[in-house]
């Protein structure tokens, strides 16, 4: 009888060590990060080098996998219906996760109730920049500009949807003044045209507008993150230039399918918060236009949550629908 009861003590106490014993030993295999969209942007930039520094620190590689097209839903529908078990990833962005939700009538995933946010990546500061030619300097001097021409001056983005579209209509009910949206396909075309003066302002990514910026062929007027950025502290935010608490950016960051074990999500934000304040990875992500924003799960859940609510006020104010 004490036997038996020993035994059944022991079996007990591995029963619950198991979820230890488990956890300690993620990732035992590789674990692959779905990126919804084609390769060079900076969503897959960032996740790969996140990817490097997870496989140097775990001694397991970590793949990226690109999975372009559909306004990046097939991507993110692959890690929804993917098992639960920690080895799938989704680098979800702004827009897959906080813009969509709000411009298309219908989307096969709900970005809270699918997926487990671990941790953010990165934060894309957004910028006005503006042809050399055109006169106003100040955001003041471009809303007074615009108030003296509705409807007659145009800005540019990299498409419809886009953090940089919505940040250019989220100014416009700022400010209260009405500028023409001109969307392209992607910020490359975009500034290609505000270079040759086919169009005077643009609501672009400072990665993509800072080399042109310090070359001298466009000209920065406001940056949109809630303050100065380290890439261009010369260069005021919107918030500080008459509207406190302005703020419309992009990111990306790391979510996994509903379900996964808790304490392998912990795992999963600990290691990413750990490699995102490594300061020569953090210098990477700032050389290269970024601004590095780790996260615990839940201040990531809550952020997510805090961004769809935000871009569904700004879709509902602009009447903007992708799917009409």
């Amino acid at each position: 009888m004490h036997a038996r009861r020993r035994f059944a003590f022991a079996l007990a106490a591995l029963l619950a060590a198991a979820p230890a014993w488990g956890q300690m030993g993620y990732p035992a295999k590789p674990v692959r990060i779905v990126v919804p969209f084609p390769p060079g942007q900076a969503a897959d930039i960032f996740a790969r080098m996140l990817a490097d520094r997870l496989s140097a620190v775990w001694g397991q590689q970590v793949v990226v996998e690109n999975r372009g097209g559909g306004g990046g839903v097939p991507g993110v529908m692959a890690v929804k219906e993917a098992a639960p078990d920690g080895y799938t990833w989704l680098v979800g962005t702004s827009g897959t996760l906080g813009v969509n939700p709000s411009v298309y009538a219908k989307i096969p995933y709900d970005p809270l109730k699918d997926f487990a946010p671990a941790s953010n990546i990165f934060i894309a500061p957004l910028i006005v920049i503006a042809h050399p030619s055109f006169e106003p300097r100040t955001i003041p001097e471009l809303v007074a500009a615009a108030k003296q021409a509705p409807g007659r001056i145009n800005y540019a983005s990299a498409g419809p949807g886009t953090a940089q579209h919505m940040t250019g209509e989220l100014f416009k009910s700022r400010a209260g003044v009405d500028l023409v949206h001109i969307p392209y396909k992607g910020s490359g075309p975009g500034i290609t045209d505000l270079m040759g003066g086919q169009v005077p302002i643009m609501f672009d990514s400072v990665a993509s507008a800072l080399p042109h910026i310090k070359s001298g062929r466009v000209r920065a007027i406001a940056v949109t993150t809630a303050g100065r950025i380290p890439q261009l502290p010369e260069v005021p935010s919107i918030a500080e230039s008459g509207y406190p608490g302005f703020e419309g950016v992009g990111w990306s960051g790391i979510v996994l399918p509903a379900g996964t074990a808790r304490e392998i999500v912990e795992r999963v934000s600990a290691d990413i918060q750990k490699s995102l304040n490594d300061p020569q990875l953090r210098e990477r992500i700032i050389d290269r236009g970024g601004i590095p924003d780790p996260r615990t799960p839940q201040g990531y859940a809550d952020f997510i949550r805090a961004e769809i609510e935000k871009w569904a006020q700004v879709a509902k104010t602009a009447n903007v629908r992708l799917d009409q």
